[in-house]
């Protein structure tokens, strides 16, 4: 049987698009002909990012939410369908960070919010978007992730701890979804010069950047469906490109490629196998 195929996504719902990187991608898609759902808090700065959509010829609709509220997540993507015709692309991008202190002195209600936003947040998009993804046959799924979600952290427990539970959400999504025309990639954009990086001690004096450009670049190439073969993948930009990624897959032979496992002990570990094999 041949494998599903997928249109290319004509309309796109953004989350924590009133800055950043969640502003940029949401223009990124505009321009690449994408009509664009905007969601976030801030009503007037949603506005203003609507404006810029409209003004590169794009339909744009403004959804003022919470992403941790089940009733109004599922009312704005209920919106953005009526007024877009679908939601074909989802970019979990919305997110905050914790302080930057061991887990034993962390605020227990930050820590608890920040779970919530990054990963509650995403699930509740996911439950009310996918579903009519699937009935139309297929739509994608980008999560903005971290190199956090892959590597252990000093700080910042729940942000580390939230990011790998996203990158789990994306790969079950795969899992669970591929066949039916669901793809998902798990996109991290490096280190971007954003309000939430300029206020983290670990990046103070920094003068080196991700471009923002490199995650526009892949979010619009997986919109576009030239993606589709790293479904289920874990990217970063700040090594990976939508070139780079096509021939990554051309060539992959593991049977779970860029997905979370736990590293064996040895070569002679008993568990090897059974760690990186599936």
């Amino acid at each position: 049987m041949a494998e599903r195929q997928v249109a290319p996504a004509r309309t796109a719902l953004v989350t924590g698009a009133t800055r950043g990187i969640g502003r940029a991608v949401a223009l990124g898609l505009a321009d690449a002909g994408l009509d664009v759902a905007l969601l976030a808090r801030d009503a007037d700065r949603l506005a203003q990012v609507a404006d810029e959509v409209r003004a590169a010829g794009r339909t744009a609709v403004v959804l003022p939410c919470d992403v941790t509220d089940p009733g109004a997540v599922a009312a704005a993507v209920r919106q953005a369908e009526d007024e877009l015709g679908s939601v074909d692309l989802l970019v979990n991008n919305a997110g905050r960070i914790d302080a930057e202190v061991p887990a034993w002195e962390a605020d227990v209600d930050e820590w608890w919010q920040v779970m919530e936003t990054n990963v509650r947040g995403p699930f509740l998009l996911v439950r009310a978007a996918v579903p009519g993804m699937l009935a139309r046959g297929g739509g994608r799924v980008v999560d903005l992730n971290s190199g956090s979600g892959s590597h252990d952290m000093t700080y910042s427990s729940a942000y580390n701890l939230s990011k790998t539970a996203l990158m789990r959400l994306g790969h079950h999504l795969h899992a669970t979804g591929y066949g039916q025309g669901l793809r998902t990639l798990e996109l991290a954009p490096g280190v971007v010069s954003t309000d939430m990086t300029a206020s983290m001690d670990v990046h103070a004096g920094r003068t080196e950047w991700t471009p923002v450009d490199r995650t526009v670049d892949v979010t619009v190439a997986f919109a576009r469906g030239e993606l589709d073969a790293c479904s289920g993948w874990f990217v970063r930009v700040s090594d990976d490109t939508p070139d780079s990624l096509r021939a990554t897959a051309d060539r992959a032979t593991s049977a779970a490629p860029r997905h979370l496992r736990v590293l064996p002990a040895g070569d002679d570990d008993a568990l090897r196998q059974a760690l990186t094999g599936r």
